[in-house]
Protein backbone atom coordinates (compact mmCIF):
# COMPACT_ATOMS: atom_id res chain seq x y z
CA UNK A 1 0.00 0.00 0.00
CA UNK A 2 2.76 2.44 1.04
CA UNK A 3 4.66 1.92 -2.19
CA UNK A 4 1.93 2.30 -4.63
CA UNK A 5 1.15 6.25 -2.16
CA UNK A 6 4.77 6.76 -3.14
CA UNK A 7 4.40 7.56 -6.50
CA UNK A 8 3.59 10.67 -8.62
CA UNK A 9 1.08 10.71 -10.93
CA UNK A 10 3.07 10.54 -13.69
CA UNK A 11 4.68 7.07 -12.33
CA UNK A 12 1.18 5.62 -11.32
CA UNK A 13 -0.36 6.39 -14.65
CA UNK A 14 2.40 4.60 -16.00
CA UNK A 15 2.40 1.52 -13.99
CA UNK A 16 -1.42 1.18 -14.49
CA UNK A 17 -1.49 1.07 -18.05
CA UNK A 18 1.59 -1.17 -17.89
CA UNK A 19 0.10 -3.06 -15.83
CA UNK A 20 2.04 -3.20 -13.02
CA UNK A 21 -0.61 -1.42 -10.45
CA UNK A 22 -4.22 -1.93 -10.81
CA UNK A 23 -7.17 1.86 -10.50
CA UNK A 24 -8.48 -0.49 -7.26
CA UNK A 25 -4.87 -0.94 -5.69
CA UNK A 26 -4.09 2.45 -6.01
CA UNK A 27 -7.59 4.03 -5.22
CA UNK A 28 -7.69 1.42 -1.95
CA UNK A 29 -4.23 2.73 -0.90
CA UNK A 30 -5.36 6.15 -1.23
CA UNK A 31 -7.98 5.68 0.41
CA UNK A 32 -6.78 4.06 3.09
CA UNK A 33 -4.12 6.94 3.46
CA UNK A 34 -6.91 9.82 3.42
CA UNK A 35 -8.66 7.96 6.27
CA UNK A 36 -5.87 7.67 8.46
CA UNK A 37 -4.72 11.22 8.11
CA UNK A 38 -7.89 12.69 7.99
CA UNK A 39 -8.22 13.26 11.64
CA UNK A 40 -4.64 14.72 12.21
CA UNK A 41 -5.07 16.81 9.33
CA UNK A 42 -8.73 17.68 8.66
CA UNK A 43 -7.68 18.34 5.19
CA UNK A 44 -11.39 16.27 3.56
CA UNK A 45 -14.60 17.45 3.55
CA UNK A 46 -15.59 14.37 2.03
CA UNK A 47 -14.27 11.16 1.32
CA UNK A 48 -16.23 9.03 -1.31
CA UNK A 49 -15.23 5.39 -1.10
CA UNK A 50 -18.18 4.04 -2.97
CA UNK A 51 -18.24 5.46 -5.52
CA UNK A 52 -14.04 5.86 -5.85
CA UNK A 53 -13.77 1.88 -6.18
CA UNK A 54 -16.86 1.61 -8.72
CA UNK A 55 -15.10 3.99 -10.78
CA UNK A 56 -11.58 1.92 -10.21
CA UNK A 57 -13.31 -1.53 -10.78
CA UNK A 58 -14.65 -0.11 -14.00
CA UNK A 59 -10.98 1.56 -15.18
CA UNK A 60 -9.78 -2.24 -14.67
CA UNK A 61 -12.16 -3.63 -16.66
CA UNK A 62 -11.43 -0.84 -19.49
CA UNK A 63 -7.24 -1.17 -19.01
CA UNK A 64 -8.06 -5.69 -19.33
CA UNK A 65 -10.06 -4.49 -22.69
CA UNK A 66 -7.40 -2.57 -24.10
CA UNK A 67 -8.97 0.74 -23.43
CA UNK A 68 -7.04 4.08 -21.51
CA UNK A 69 -9.30 6.58 -21.67
CA UNK A 70 -6.19 9.05 -21.15
CA UNK A 71 -3.25 10.08 -19.33
CA UNK A 72 -4.37 9.74 -16.34
CA UNK A 73 -6.16 6.73 -16.21
CA UNK A 74 -6.99 5.26 -12.53
CA UNK A 75 -5.16 8.23 -10.87
CA UNK A 76 -6.94 9.16 -7.97
CA UNK A 77 -7.72 12.69 -6.98
CA UNK A 78 -9.56 15.04 -4.78
CA UNK A 79 -10.22 18.52 -5.28
CA UNK A 80 -10.76 21.59 -3.35
CA UNK A 81 -14.83 21.81 -2.62
CA UNK A 82 -15.41 24.41 -4.93
CA UNK A 83 -15.33 22.75 -8.14
CA UNK A 84 -19.47 21.54 -9.08
CA UNK A 85 -20.41 18.57 -9.95
CA UNK A 86 -23.84 18.75 -11.30
CA UNK A 87 -26.37 17.10 -8.43
CA UNK A 88 -24.01 17.19 -5.35
CA UNK A 89 -23.56 20.00 -2.82
CA UNK A 90 -20.09 21.80 -2.92
CA UNK A 91 -19.67 23.72 0.25
CA UNK A 92 -16.88 26.03 -1.17
CA UNK A 93 -16.13 25.92 2.60
CA UNK A 94 -19.36 27.76 3.62
CA UNK A 95 -21.95 27.49 5.74
CA UNK A 96 -24.43 28.65 3.18
CA UNK A 97 -23.73 26.45 -0.13
CA UNK A 98 -23.90 23.22 2.07
CA UNK A 99 -27.49 23.37 1.33
CA UNK A 100 -27.98 23.18 -2.64
CA UNK A 101 -26.56 20.72 -5.29
CA UNK A 102 -24.36 22.19 -8.21
CA UNK A 103 -26.69 22.97 -11.27
CA UNK A 104 -23.63 21.78 -13.62
CA UNK A 105 -20.11 20.38 -13.47
CA UNK A 106 -17.08 22.23 -13.90
CA UNK A 107 -15.05 22.03 -17.07
CA UNK A 108 -11.72 21.17 -15.39
CA UNK A 109 -13.76 17.98 -13.46
CA UNK A 110 -15.36 16.81 -17.31
CA UNK A 111 -11.73 17.22 -18.20
CA UNK A 112 -9.57 15.17 -15.92
CA UNK A 113 -13.16 12.79 -16.00
CA UNK A 114 -12.13 12.40 -19.88
CA UNK A 115 -8.95 11.75 -18.68
CA UNK A 116 -9.26 9.02 -16.59
CA UNK A 117 -8.93 10.58 -13.31
CA UNK A 118 -10.86 8.81 -10.67
CA UNK A 119 -12.45 11.69 -8.08
CA UNK A 120 -12.21 10.08 -4.87
CA UNK A 121 -13.57 13.07 -2.48
CA UNK A 122 -13.56 16.72 -1.88
CA UNK A 123 -10.91 18.68 0.13
CA UNK A 124 -10.98 21.39 3.20
CA UNK A 125 -10.69 25.39 2.21
CA UNK A 126 -10.88 28.61 3.28
CA UNK A 127 -14.30 29.84 3.48
CA UNK A 128 -15.64 31.38 0.17
CA UNK A 129 -11.66 30.92 -0.75
CA UNK A 130 -11.34 33.96 1.25
CA UNK A 131 -8.18 33.47 3.19
CA UNK A 132 -4.56 32.92 2.91
CA UNK A 133 -3.98 30.79 6.19
CA UNK A 134 -6.12 27.57 5.75
CA UNK A 135 -8.45 28.30 8.68
CA UNK A 136 -12.03 27.65 8.44
CA UNK A 137 -14.43 28.54 11.48
CA UNK A 138 -17.34 26.26 10.04
CA UNK A 139 -15.32 22.89 9.18
CA UNK A 140 -11.99 23.46 11.09
CA UNK A 141 -8.76 24.39 10.37
CA UNK A 142 -6.49 22.68 7.87
CA UNK A 143 -3.67 21.30 9.57
CA UNK A 144 0.14 21.19 7.95
CA UNK A 145 1.26 17.49 7.24
CA UNK A 146 4.86 18.75 8.47
CA UNK A 147 3.86 20.11 11.65
CA UNK A 148 0.28 19.86 12.59
CA UNK A 149 0.43 23.16 14.94
CA UNK A 150 1.00 24.97 11.54
CA UNK A 151 -1.06 26.79 8.95
CA UNK A 152 -0.79 25.20 5.04
CA UNK A 153 -1.65 28.46 4.07
CA UNK A 154 -4.77 28.63 2.16
CA UNK A 155 -7.63 29.30 -0.06
CA UNK A 156 -6.54 26.01 -1.29
CA UNK A 157 -5.95 24.54 1.76
CA UNK A 158 -7.03 20.97 2.09
CA UNK A 159 -5.39 20.68 -1.56
CA UNK A 160 -2.02 21.10 -0.14
CA UNK A 161 -2.51 19.04 3.03
CA UNK A 162 -3.46 16.28 1.59
CA UNK A 163 -0.90 16.26 -1.17
CA UNK A 164 1.64 17.08 0.88
CA UNK A 165 0.77 13.83 3.20
CA UNK A 166 0.30 11.76 0.33
CA UNK A 167 -3.01 10.98 0.79
CA UNK A 168 -3.86 12.62 -2.48
CA UNK A 169 -2.03 11.90 -6.01
CA UNK A 170 -2.98 16.13 -6.86
CA UNK A 171 -5.95 18.86 -6.13
CA UNK A 172 -7.07 20.88 -8.00
CA UNK A 173 -7.06 24.62 -6.66
CA UNK A 174 -7.75 28.18 -7.56
CA UNK A 175 -5.68 31.18 -7.48
CA UNK A 176 -6.64 34.82 -7.06
CA UNK A 177 -4.05 36.07 -5.17
CA UNK A 178 -1.87 33.57 -4.16
CA UNK A 179 -3.92 30.27 -3.14
CA UNK A 180 -2.58 27.71 -5.05
CA UNK A 181 1.14 29.39 -4.52
CA UNK A 182 0.47 29.93 -0.91
CA UNK A 183 -0.50 26.11 0.01
CA UNK A 184 2.51 24.77 -2.30
CA UNK A 185 4.98 26.61 -0.69
CA UNK A 186 3.67 25.72 3.33
CA UNK A 187 3.34 22.46 2.43
CA UNK A 188 6.33 21.88 0.13
CA UNK A 189 4.50 20.65 -2.88
CA UNK A 190 4.57 21.97 -6.25
CA UNK A 191 1.90 24.06 -8.04
CA UNK A 192 0.95 26.07 -10.40
CA UNK A 193 -0.65 29.40 -10.92
CA UNK A 194 -1.56 29.96 -14.91
CA UNK A 195 -1.88 32.71 -16.91
CA UNK A 196 -5.38 34.10 -16.63
CA UNK A 197 -7.84 33.17 -19.12
CA UNK A 198 -5.74 30.13 -19.93
CA UNK A 199 -8.03 27.79 -18.19
CA UNK A 200 -11.67 27.16 -17.89
CA UNK A 201 -13.56 28.73 -14.94
CA UNK A 202 -16.83 27.13 -15.86
CA UNK A 203 -18.88 25.91 -13.19
CA UNK A 204 -16.75 26.94 -10.30
CA UNK A 205 -16.88 29.05 -7.24
CA UNK A 206 -16.29 32.62 -8.53
CA UNK A 207 -14.08 35.54 -6.17
CA UNK A 208 -12.71 38.00 -8.41
CA UNK A 209 -13.13 36.98 -12.06
CA UNK A 210 -10.72 39.58 -13.52
CA UNK A 211 -7.55 37.37 -10.91
CA UNK A 212 -9.15 34.11 -10.67
CA UNK A 213 -7.00 31.09 -12.02
CA UNK A 214 -7.35 26.91 -11.34
CA UNK A 215 -4.34 25.61 -10.85
CA UNK A 216 -2.64 22.26 -10.22
CA UNK A 217 -1.22 21.28 -6.37
CA UNK A 218 1.00 18.33 -7.20
CA UNK A 219 4.04 16.22 -5.70
CA UNK A 220 6.16 17.26 -8.69
CA UNK A 221 6.42 19.54 -11.25
CA UNK A 222 6.40 16.96 -13.75
CA UNK A 223 2.65 15.98 -12.56
CA UNK A 224 1.59 19.36 -12.53
CA UNK A 225 2.82 20.22 -16.34
CA UNK A 226 1.19 16.71 -16.90
CA UNK A 227 -2.28 17.77 -15.35
CA UNK A 228 -1.78 21.47 -16.71
CA UNK A 229 -1.96 19.75 -20.42
CA UNK A 230 -5.16 18.12 -19.88
CA UNK A 231 -7.30 21.17 -18.19
CA UNK A 232 -5.93 23.65 -20.27
CA UNK A 233 -5.88 21.65 -22.88
CA UNK A 234 -2.68 22.51 -24.78
CA UNK A 235 0.85 20.59 -24.88
CA UNK A 236 3.70 22.07 -22.17
CA UNK A 237 6.67 20.55 -23.67
CA UNK A 238 9.70 20.20 -20.59
CA UNK A 239 12.88 21.44 -22.06
CA UNK A 240 16.61 22.11 -21.14
CA UNK A 241 17.31 25.26 -19.24
CA UNK A 242 20.69 25.45 -20.61
CA UNK A 243 21.11 29.17 -21.15
CA UNK A 244 17.77 30.03 -19.77
CA UNK A 245 17.99 33.63 -18.17
CA UNK A 246 16.59 34.01 -14.46
CA UNK A 247 16.18 37.43 -12.91
CA UNK A 248 16.52 37.59 -9.14
CA UNK A 249 14.69 40.30 -7.79
CA UNK A 250 16.82 43.44 -5.92
CA UNK A 251 13.41 44.96 -4.78
CA UNK A 252 10.13 43.64 -2.76
CA UNK A 253 11.12 40.30 -3.07
CA UNK A 254 14.14 40.00 -0.36
CA UNK A 255 12.95 42.91 1.91
CA UNK A 256 12.83 41.82 5.18
CA UNK A 257 12.87 38.40 3.95
CA UNK A 258 14.27 35.11 6.67
CA UNK A 259 17.85 34.98 6.96
CA UNK A 260 16.93 30.82 5.88
CA UNK A 261 14.40 31.45 3.29
CA UNK A 262 17.13 33.87 1.62
CA UNK A 263 19.72 31.35 1.97
CA UNK A 264 17.23 28.24 0.28
CA UNK A 265 16.66 31.48 -2.32
CA UNK A 266 20.55 31.24 -3.31
CA UNK A 267 21.06 27.93 -3.02
CA UNK A 268 18.50 27.04 -5.35
CA UNK A 269 19.74 29.76 -8.22
CA UNK A 270 23.07 27.94 -7.55
CA UNK A 271 21.56 24.93 -8.85
CA UNK A 272 20.19 26.48 -12.20
CA UNK A 273 23.61 28.17 -12.46
CA UNK A 274 25.02 24.43 -12.77
CA UNK A 275 22.25 23.09 -14.93
CA UNK A 276 23.44 26.08 -17.39
CA UNK A 277 21.40 28.98 -16.61
CA UNK A 278 22.50 32.50 -16.17
CA UNK A 279 21.70 34.77 -13.10
CA UNK A 280 21.22 38.82 -12.89
CA UNK A 281 19.78 41.08 -11.09
CA UNK A 282 16.98 42.77 -11.93
CA UNK A 283 15.06 45.88 -10.96
CA UNK A 284 11.46 45.81 -10.64
CA UNK A 285 8.85 48.38 -11.22
CA UNK A 286 7.19 49.98 -8.47
CA UNK A 287 4.62 47.52 -7.66
CA UNK A 288 2.95 49.18 -5.22
CA UNK A 289 0.36 50.97 -7.21
CA UNK A 290 -0.22 47.27 -8.63
CA UNK A 291 -0.80 45.85 -5.55
CA UNK A 292 -2.98 48.81 -4.53
CA UNK A 293 -5.21 48.30 -7.70
CA UNK A 294 -5.39 44.37 -7.62
CA UNK A 295 -6.79 45.19 -3.97
CA UNK A 296 -9.57 47.34 -5.48
CA UNK A 297 -10.23 44.81 -8.46
CA UNK A 298 -10.72 42.04 -5.61
CA UNK A 299 -12.87 43.84 -3.40
CA UNK A 300 -15.27 44.88 -5.64
CA UNK A 301 -15.61 41.71 -7.84
CA UNK A 302 -15.88 39.21 -4.43
CA UNK A 303 -19.44 41.13 -3.09
CA UNK A 304 -21.66 40.78 -6.35
CA UNK A 305 -21.62 37.16 -6.20
CA UNK A 306 -22.66 37.57 -2.56
CA UNK A 307 -24.60 40.61 -2.61
CA UNK A 308 -28.52 38.55 -1.94
CA UNK A 309 -26.77 36.52 1.06
CA UNK A 310 -24.51 39.51 2.47
CA UNK A 311 -28.26 41.22 3.14
CA UNK A 312 -30.37 38.22 4.16
CA UNK A 313 -28.17 35.64 5.72
CA UNK A 314 -25.15 38.03 7.50
CA UNK A 315 -24.63 35.43 10.50
CA UNK A 316 -24.00 32.87 8.36
CA UNK A 317 -20.41 34.36 7.54
CA UNK A 318 -17.65 34.04 9.80
CA UNK A 319 -16.54 37.08 11.14
CA UNK A 320 -13.72 37.35 8.79
CA UNK A 321 -15.40 36.74 5.44
CA UNK A 322 -18.11 39.24 6.86
CA UNK A 323 -15.68 41.97 7.55
CA UNK A 324 -13.53 41.58 3.93
CA UNK A 325 -17.16 41.70 2.17
CA UNK A 326 -17.86 44.94 4.18
CA UNK A 327 -14.95 46.57 3.26
CA UNK A 328 -15.31 45.62 -0.22
CA UNK A 329 -19.32 47.16 -0.68
CA UNK A 330 -17.95 50.94 -0.49
CA UNK A 331 -15.89 50.62 -3.20
CA UNK A 332 -15.90 53.26 -5.71
CA UNK A 333 -16.69 52.46 -9.40
CA UNK A 334 -14.50 54.97 -10.31
CA UNK A 335 -11.80 53.67 -8.67
CA UNK A 336 -12.88 50.27 -10.05
CA UNK A 337 -12.90 51.49 -13.50
CA UNK A 338 -9.49 53.17 -12.92
CA UNK A 339 -7.83 49.46 -11.56
CA UNK A 340 -9.41 48.10 -14.39
CA UNK A 341 -7.80 50.56 -17.00
CA UNK A 342 -4.43 50.04 -15.67
CA UNK A 343 -4.00 46.74 -15.48
CA UNK A 344 -3.06 46.29 -19.39
CA UNK A 345 -0.80 49.02 -19.63
CA UNK A 346 1.06 47.63 -16.29
CA UNK A 347 1.38 44.22 -18.12
CA UNK A 348 2.85 45.77 -20.59
CA UNK A 349 5.28 47.66 -18.58
CA UNK A 350 6.50 44.74 -16.63
CA UNK A 351 7.03 42.68 -19.76
CA UNK A 352 8.89 45.15 -21.35
CA UNK A 353 10.87 46.25 -18.71
CA UNK A 354 11.58 42.05 -17.41
CA UNK A 355 11.20 40.01 -19.77
CA UNK A 356 13.05 41.96 -22.23
CA UNK A 357 16.21 40.94 -19.60
CA UNK A 358 15.23 37.85 -18.20
CA UNK A 359 13.04 34.74 -19.37
CA UNK A 360 11.77 33.91 -15.90
CA UNK A 361 12.01 35.93 -12.02
CA UNK A 362 12.84 33.77 -9.24
CA UNK A 363 12.44 34.44 -5.59
CA UNK A 364 10.47 33.03 -2.70
CA UNK A 365 6.46 32.98 -2.13
CA UNK A 366 6.81 34.46 1.61
CA UNK A 367 9.78 35.91 3.16
CA UNK A 368 8.70 34.63 6.27
CA UNK A 369 9.01 31.02 8.07
CA UNK A 370 5.36 29.49 8.55
CA UNK A 371 3.41 30.52 11.11
CA UNK A 372 1.25 28.65 13.76
CA UNK A 373 -2.58 28.51 13.61
CA UNK A 374 -2.75 29.69 16.69
CA UNK A 375 -0.36 32.86 15.81
CA UNK A 376 -2.82 33.83 12.64
CA UNK A 377 -6.17 32.54 14.25
CA UNK A 378 -7.23 36.41 14.05
CA UNK A 379 -10.64 37.15 12.67
CA UNK A 380 -11.44 40.90 12.66
CA UNK A 381 -9.74 44.02 12.68
CA UNK A 382 -6.55 46.14 11.94
CA UNK A 383 -4.84 42.92 12.23
CA UNK A 384 -6.07 40.81 10.20
CA UNK A 385 -5.91 43.11 7.21
CA UNK A 386 -2.37 42.92 8.07
CA UNK A 387 -1.98 39.53 8.31
CA UNK A 388 -3.86 39.16 4.92
CA UNK A 389 -1.06 42.08 3.19
CA UNK A 390 1.48 39.90 4.67
CA UNK A 391 0.88 36.91 3.31
CA UNK A 392 -0.12 38.07 -0.55
CA UNK A 393 3.11 40.78 -0.58
CA UNK A 394 5.02 39.08 -2.97
CA UNK A 395 1.48 37.06 -4.68
CA UNK A 396 -1.02 39.65 -5.12
CA UNK A 397 0.74 42.16 -7.62
CA UNK A 398 1.86 39.19 -9.89
CA UNK A 399 -1.84 38.26 -9.58
CA UNK A 400 -2.92 41.63 -11.00
CA UNK A 401 -0.88 41.21 -14.00
CA UNK A 402 -2.10 37.69 -14.64
CA UNK A 403 1.35 36.30 -14.92
CA UNK A 404 2.15 32.72 -14.58
CA UNK A 405 3.60 31.04 -11.95
CA UNK A 406 5.31 27.77 -10.89
CA UNK A 407 5.92 26.93 -7.32
CA UNK A 408 8.44 24.11 -6.26
CA UNK A 409 9.98 23.29 -2.50
CA UNK A 410 13.20 24.51 -2.49
CA UNK A 411 14.42 23.29 0.77
CA UNK A 412 13.41 23.38 4.75
CA UNK A 413 14.24 25.59 7.45
CA UNK A 414 15.57 24.35 11.01
CA UNK A 415 12.28 23.77 12.02
CA UNK A 416 11.90 20.93 9.45
CA UNK A 417 9.39 23.30 7.32
CA UNK A 418 8.91 23.81 3.44
CA UNK A 419 10.59 26.57 1.61
CA UNK A 420 8.82 27.57 -1.69
CA UNK A 421 10.35 29.53 -4.53
CA UNK A 422 8.08 31.06 -7.29
CA UNK A 423 9.40 31.29 -10.85
CA UNK A 424 7.14 33.87 -13.03
CA UNK A 425 7.03 33.32 -16.72
CA UNK A 426 5.60 35.76 -19.26
CA UNK A 427 2.09 35.52 -20.20
CA UNK A 428 0.90 32.26 -21.50
CA UNK A 429 4.78 31.06 -21.70
CA UNK A 430 4.03 28.59 -18.73
CA UNK A 431 6.22 25.80 -20.50
CA UNK A 432 9.31 27.81 -19.44
CA UNK A 433 8.70 27.84 -15.87
CA UNK A 434 7.84 24.39 -15.84
CA UNK A 435 10.78 23.52 -17.35
CA UNK A 436 12.99 25.47 -14.76
CA UNK A 437 10.75 23.72 -12.09
CA UNK A 438 11.29 20.18 -13.54
CA UNK A 439 15.26 20.44 -13.90
CA UNK A 440 15.56 21.70 -10.44
CA UNK A 441 13.72 19.03 -8.86
CA UNK A 442 15.70 16.09 -11.76
CA UNK A 443 18.83 18.15 -9.59
CA UNK A 444 17.26 18.27 -6.37
CA UNK A 445 15.31 15.67 -3.70
CA UNK A 446 13.42 18.09 -1.88
CA UNK A 447 10.38 17.37 -3.96
CA UNK A 448 10.74 13.48 -2.83
CA UNK A 449 11.27 14.10 1.09
CA UNK A 450 7.56 13.40 2.98
CA UNK A 451 6.39 14.14 6.23
CA UNK A 452 6.53 11.04 8.59
CA UNK A 453 3.69 8.49 8.23
CA UNK A 454 2.01 9.21 11.98
CA UNK A 455 2.17 12.78 10.95
CA UNK A 456 4.71 13.77 14.34
CA UNK A 457 6.60 16.59 14.01
CA UNK A 458 10.26 15.56 13.03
Amino acid sequence: MESLTSLSCVELAAAIRERHATCVAATEATLERAHAVQPKLNCFLRIDDDSALAAAHLGDKEIARGYVRGPLHGVPMAHKDMYYRRGVVSTCGSKIMRETPAPGTAKVLELLDAAGAIQFGVLNMAEFAMGPTGHNWHYGHCRNPWNTERITGGSSSGSGASVAARANFAALGSDTGGSVRLPAAFCGISGVRPTHGLVSVENILPLCPTLDTVGPLTRTVGDAALILEVIAQRAFPLKSVKGLRIGRPRQLFYDGCDSEIAAAMDASLEVFRRLGATVTDIDLPDLSLWTAAGAVVHAAEANPFHDEWFRTRPQDYSPQVRERLEKGRPVLALDYVKAMQARGPAIAAFCKAIFSKVDLVHGPVVSFQTPTIAETDVSTGEAAAQMLGRFVRLTRPISYLGLPVVVANAGFTRDGMPIGMQLIAPPFDEATALSAGHAFQRATDWHVRAPRQDLRHR
